[in-house]
Parts: C-alpha cells; sequence; structure tokens
C-alpha cells in the first residue's frame, strides 16, 4: 500500500529523489502548457533566457551555465538555429572557437516571452505561501550548489 513504510523502513513517497522528481513532472507540465504556442522546450527556453543575459557564449559554456550536458546543449542550439532565434559568430579571442547569440528573432522571442516565463514560475508554486516559496528557492538553490539572487 502507497505511503507505508516496506520491512526496512522505505517509504517512497516520503524519498527528495522522488518528490523532486514528481515536482519537476509538474513544473515541465506547467511550461509546455503555458508555452504551447511558442513550440519551444524548457531547455531551449533556458538556452534562449540565459543567452539574452549574456549576450554572447560558447556552446561549452552555455551548456554549463543552464546544465546541460555536451549532447542535450547542442541538440537544442541547432533546433534554436534551425528556427533563426540563434547564430554564431566567430570568437575575436579565439579562433577555434564560435560565440551563440540571439538573432533579431530570438531577442524579440525572449522579449515577448518573459512575462510568460514569469507565468509558469507562479503556476508551479501557486500551492504555496510566499514564504513557503521563498524558502523553497533558496533550499534549492543551496541543493544545488548554486547562488540565490532570491
Amino acid at each position: 500500500m502507497a505511503d507505508e513504510p516496506d520491512d526496512n523502513g522505505y517509504v517512497l513517497e516520503n524519498q527528495i529523489g522522488h518528490l523532486l522528481r514528481r515536482a519537476h513532472q509538474r513544473a515541465t507540465q506547467i511550461f509546455l502548457e503555458t508555452f504551447e504556442t511558442a513550440d519551444l522546450t524548457p531547455t531551449q527556453w533556458a538556452a534562449l533566457s540565459k543567452l539574452a543575459s549574456e549576450t554572447a557564449a560558447s556552446q561549452n559554456h552555455l551548456g554549463r551555465m543552464t546544465a546541460m550536458d555536451p549532447a542535450t546543449i547542442q541538440g537544442v542550439i541547432r533546433r534554436l538555429e534551425a528556427r533563426g532565434l540563434v547564430g554564431r559568430t566567430d570568437d575575436p579571442n579565439d579562433r577555434r572557437r564560435t560565440l551563440l547569440r540571439l538573432t533579431d528573432e530570438g531577442r524579440k522571442m525572449v522579449q515577448d516571452l518573459s512575462a510568460t516565463a514569469h507565468k509558469v514560475s507562479e503556476q508551479t508554486l501557486a500551492p504555496l505561501e510566499p514564504e513557503e516559496s521563498r524558502a523553497l528557492l533558496n533550499t534549492l538553490s543551496k541543493m544545488a550548489g548554486v547562488k540565490s539572487s532570491l
């Protein structure tokens, strides 16, 4: 029966990994429903929004900033380039490297969807009181090893 410990006292529904996975599934569903007309995935939005704040970045650096492995960021960028949202330029400091930048269309998309992105976070955190939301975000930031700006 659910929520009852097994012979070793283990209850799946009380485990951090299980709860994070369930919360992530909920957040992803809210994102996909909210961004449906934009036809973007959460990882594509992460890359676009980070490029908007960074101006330019190598693919490797963008992957690290958005917590994506090399194969994932490569696929994300390939799809965004195909849609004309991201372009490449030579890195003036390193001839072996290219930099990714938002195109004008990519910049416009980020501007147009920023309020929508805020709605995703609001809807995801809606079951919580404001102080619970701040505490959760601060705790998750610590767990993820990132500095919170809250």
